[in-house]
């Protein structure tokens, strides 16, 4: 596996998978710190804080996790909590799975760890064709997600370390929404994915409500069934060799 990761980080695509996540990293280092800081005053040991951090590795799910920490709350409400807030990893797994459903299982547990909803973001708009990944494909996949797991979990632990020298005041872990709507804001190429984001961003504030911050599950889902509507209402009328090109 270390020989393989080494060759893709001298292909010329790793490079670039790192540089199309350059511009977005303050954001999440942002976010990092924050949730960094806001483990250790949840109650959380330095030891615990960092294994989370380093295990976890999904920003929304510990955040949504601490309070319930802080509270004392029951195990398995913890554990639904995290799962919820996580179940869109499961949607963006269905479409990972035509890139990297053709390697081995030990390959697709270690990078299903580092992949991450920026990384999905800034990868389908390389490859937005869905087909098996091929070398230039997969190096573009591991520059991206290891300068993304850098720039999360260093300033998550320097969060954890310097916890009493950062205020949560601040406000900085939403320079982590602003980086995830930058990004998402250069996909919408057409009318039907306005529509589609126009209905998820509908959902997610009429599902606000729900608990266990459901209204993120039921924005995707909303979102992923008005795309294939869309398809099938407003098919792409191009000509074969238009699409080719």
């Amino acid at each position: 596996m270390s020989s393989t990761l080494s060759a893709l980080r001298r292909h010329p695509e790793f490079g670039q998978g790192a540089r199309d996540m350059l511009g977005i990293t303050l954001g999440i280092s942002a976010w990092g710190l924050v949730t960094g800081v806001a483990m250790i005053k949840s109650g959380l040991s330095l030891p615990l804080a960092l294994m989370m951090s380093l295990t976890v590795f999904a920003g929304s799910s510990q955040l949504a996790a601490l309070p319930l920490l802080a509270a004392g709350a029951p195990l398995w409400v913890l554990w639904a909590t995290a799962f919820c807030v996580n179940l869109r990893f499961v949607i963006f797994s269905a479409q990972w799975r035509f890139y990297l459903g053709h390697l081995p299982l030990r390959w697709r547990l270690f990078t299903g760890y580092f992949a991450a909803d920026l990384n999905y973001v800034a990868f389908m708009r390389r490859y937005p064709d869905p087909k098996p990944a091929d070398e230039p494909a997969l190096a573009y996949f591991w520059g991206g997600v290891a300068l993304n797991w850098c720039a999360w979990q260093v300033p998550s632990i320097a969060g954890i370390l310097l916890a009493d020298r950062v205020p949560t005041e601040w406000g900085l872990g939403f320079a982590g929404v602003l980086a995830l709507l930058g990004l998402t804001y250069s996909l919408l190429s057409d009318r039907k994915s306005w529509i589609s984001a126009a209905m998820a961003g509908c959902a997610a504030v009429a599902s606000y409500a729900l608990p266990l911050k459901l209204n993120i599950v039921v924005a995707i889902a909303a979102a992923v069934a008005m795309g294939l509507l869309l398809d099938h209402w407003m098919p792409d009328t191009k000509k074969p060799e238009e699409a080719v090109k």
